[in-house]
């Protein structure tokens, strides 16, 4: 090994986890006279990743907390000190953003160039944002739809997010609060648990019932200590054997039994035959093991009470970004946009809304420009709300929970059109239209 370590620094602060050309462009901003220049910036999706008919708005919470905490002090300073000038570090001393921000609820859908996130401020004050909310939003974004699609596969059957040994240790935090919000029921993240008030769960692992003279032994202790409502995880060794000394060691008002490898449909039903022989006819089982919101669907049909899902969640189950972008689309009132290939946006601040039939069925998301709002129907609702006025959060934003989030994403999903809701691919569940004007 050649070489000295890097030194070992603390944890930065929000107002670190940005990318160093935000700096210099606010370093160069306030050289030349523009960084007070009004402008507005939008955060959009211009496609959906592929397969995926919707997208879930999550991370607006996670955002406006980073917010209130985005500060550069002396730690900070000291290391920016060696990427811009001492006038620039000395506006990073004060700052605080000062400008307004608009967006979508969290728990809401999205779709192709839905104006998710709208931040109005100086140029200066809304640029150095971009990081941040790009990081929250794309990953957030991601975990929420993929966990509601595994939602509606497992058919109101309860979801477990056991994911955190498959990820970052931040990002598993995360992961378990935009998996709670799309509808799982608990998580195995105790951080999750603490910070966001999640419920928690689990048991024990095959290490378990490996340190342990034999299995029973195994199930014994567990049940001693937790209780017969504990759930035995049975596939250590044999599974007709593991159900059978699970059963042995709880009695027949044993909670759950988890199967955690396998042909785990052949199984399901083998071990509730098993169970039910033995009688245990309330004993609930479990279901783990690599599964996705495809191999959730193909057990529909199975005796199963309730699934663990982990990789799949923690990785947005093949999409692990939302493709959100932050762009620049107006300044001191003059629309402008980006015109290279295949990476358009469209100029000017914007809102949107979404119509629906009487029937309640979502058939259209308009997005029209600030101040041109189309006549709404009376089905039609606006969907952005204000989120931060003056630097201040608003009450729309202190007074958003969790539980709010996933009652609103499961309204809007039944709102989707049932062609919207299946896995295979095709084109947006509804169109996005942008109307002149």
């Amino acid at each position: 090994m050649t070489g000295s370590p890097s030194p070992t620094a603390p944890n930065p602060g929000p107002a670190l986890l940005t990318d160093r050309y935000e700096l210099t462009m606010v370093a160069a901003a306030l050289a030349d006279g523009t960084a007070d220049r009004q402008c507005v910036f939008e955060l959009f999706a211009r496609r959906l990743p592929d397969g995926r008919r919707y997208g879930v708005v999550a991370g607006t919470g996670r955002l406006l907390d980073a917010l209130t905490r985005f500060r550069f002090g002396p730690d900070e300073l000291e290391l920016l000190s060696r990427v811009v000038d001492e006038d620039t570090c000395a506006w990073l001393r004060d700052y605080r953003f000062t400008g307004d921000i608009d967006g979508y609820p969290e728990g809401e859908l999205y779709f192709p160039g839905s104006p998710v996130l709208t931040v109005t401020g100086t140029f200066a004050d809304a640029v150095i944002l971009e990081t941040l909310a790009l990081s929250i939003y794309n990953h957030d974004c991601a975990i929420a739809s993929a966990a509601a699609r595994m939602v509606t596969a497992a058919a109101g059957r309860p979801l477990i997010e056991m994911g955190s040994r498959r990820t970052h240790e931040e990002a598993a935090v995360a992961a378990a609060r935009s998996a709670y919000l799309a509808g799982f029921a608990t998580t195995s993240n105790l951080a999750a648990g603490r910070r966001f008030g999640i419920p928690t769960a689990g048991t024990a692992a095959h290490a378990w019932v490996l340190l342990h003279d034999d299995e029973p032994a195994a199930f014994r202790s567990q049940v001693a200590a937790l209780g017969t409502d504990t759930t035995l995880l049975v596939d250590t060794y044999d599974i007709r054997k593991g159900i059978a000394n699970a059963v042995e060691a709880a009695g027949t008002g044993l909670g759950a039994v988890r199967i955690d490898s396998g042909d785990l449909g052949e199984l399901t039903r083998q071990a509730r035959e098993q169970l039910d022989s033995l009688g245990a006819t309330t004993t609930r089982i479990v279901l783990s093991g690599d599964l996705d919101e495809y191999a959730i669907a193909s057990l529909r049909a199975e005796p199963v009470d309730s699934y663990g899902v982990g990789t799949s969640l923690v990785t947005g189950s093949g999409a692990p970004t939302a493709g959100m972008v932050y762009k620049l689309v107006e300044v001191d009132g003059r629309p402008v946009s980006k015109r290279s290939s295949a990476k358009e946006s469209r100029g000017g601040r914007k809102s949107a809304l979404r119509r629906h039939k009487p029937t309640g069925t979502a058939v259209e998301e308009v997005v029209f420009g600030h101040g041109s709002e189309p006549a709404l129907g009376p089905d039609d609702r606006v969907l952005p709300v204000p989120l931060v006025r003056g630097g201040e959060l608003t009450a729309e934003a202190t007074g958003a929970t969790l539980d709010d989030a996933r009652e609103r994403l499961r309204t809007a999903l039944v709102a989707v059109p049932w062609e919207g809701l299946k896995l295979s691919r095709g084109e947006p569940a509804i169109p996005t239209t942008f109307p002149q004007g």
